[in-house]
């Protein structure tokens, strides 16, 4: 495994906290967003400002267009962009400060190295990355760690998508295909709003490309353009890490390894989001 596609597994559960946390809930519950998704949506598309629902779904890209139109706009008549960010910032702080071992010295480090990779991540043509480089840089130790994390989570999930665009793959094919791989497919279509005759269409058009078999399977040519993404992503993810050094690369995934352990304990694996479990 590349060390850039570790430390994503290292760093995403710092981030992931803020939607799967108790605390993070009740922070957006706070704000007047009751129920899961009216967090989501408002938390996450929040950087964009009081954005409607097409660029939210072609952004978050693996979203029915009617699961997004049922949050958006609506969610900005319950707060502002200003409050959903307030939320979700305190919330993740809250939810960090309550699973994370209580070492400030480890915390200041870790996201001392994580914010200069991030303060380095080139943005363009990455809208979610960019909007959330964008934003007021934090003091408080675990909101640098937190806000430095979702950077470059953004970064990197704007790259996967432009991996993902690129191999002409929409988002719930790329749903099919990981389903077809690793079996999710009753958490990740009620998840992202999919219908069965969606799904069951864009499973069709997988296998007329020959990356499906005649029972839902992934084939060897399916195999292999699922790996073509995934270490097309990798390679995009990759430039903010190289303004830290091999040694600096290195003892950042030893600082955060007992973190994202800790974190881990409220990211349920398997997960909505795809994210896999950090192999040490």
């Amino acid at each position: 495994m590349s060390l850039v596609r570790h430390l994503w597994q290292l760093y995403e559960p710092l981030h992931a906290v803020t939607y799967f946390a108790p605390q993070a809930r009740i922070a957006f519950e706070g704000a007047g967003l009751r129920g899961f998704w009216r967090g989501y949506f408002a938390g996450r598309a929040a950087p964009l400002g009081a954005v409607a629902a097409a660029p939210v779904t072609a952004l978050f890209f693996s979203f029915a267009p009617a699961m997004v139109a049922r949050a958006l706009p609506e969610v900005w008549q319950r707060v502002s962009p200003e409050q959903a960010l307030a939320a979700r910032l305190h919330g993740a702080v809250d939810a960090l400060r309550a699973v994370l071992p209580p070492e400030p010295r480890r915390w200041a480090e870790a996201a001392e190295l994580l914010e200069a990779a991030a303060q380095a991540a080139v943005t363009d043509g990455r809208a979610l990355g960019a909007a959330n480089a964008a934003l007021p840089q934090p003091t408080d130790v675990l909101a640098r760690l937190w806000h430095a994390a979702t950077v470059l989570r953004e970064h990197r999930g704007d790259g996967h998508i432009a991996a993902l665009v690129a191999a002409e793959i929409t988002g719930c094919q790329a749903l099919v295909l990981h389903d077809a791989l690793h079996g999710d497919r009753e958490q990740l279509q009620p998840n992202r709003g999919w219908t069965d005759s969606e799904w069951d269409a864009e499973a069709r058009a997988l296998a007329q490309r020959g990356w499906l078999d005649h029972d839902g399977r992934p084939t060897a040519t399916g195999q292999a353009a699922h790996r073509a993404v995934e270490s097309r992503t990798d390679q995009l993810a990759a430039q903010p890490w190289t303004t830290l050094s091999s040694a600096d690369q290195t003892r950042l995934a030893d600082l955060l390894t007992p973190l994202a352990d800790a974190a881990d304990a409220v990211v349920p694996y398997p997960n909505p989001m795809g994210v896999p479990r950090a192999v040490h």
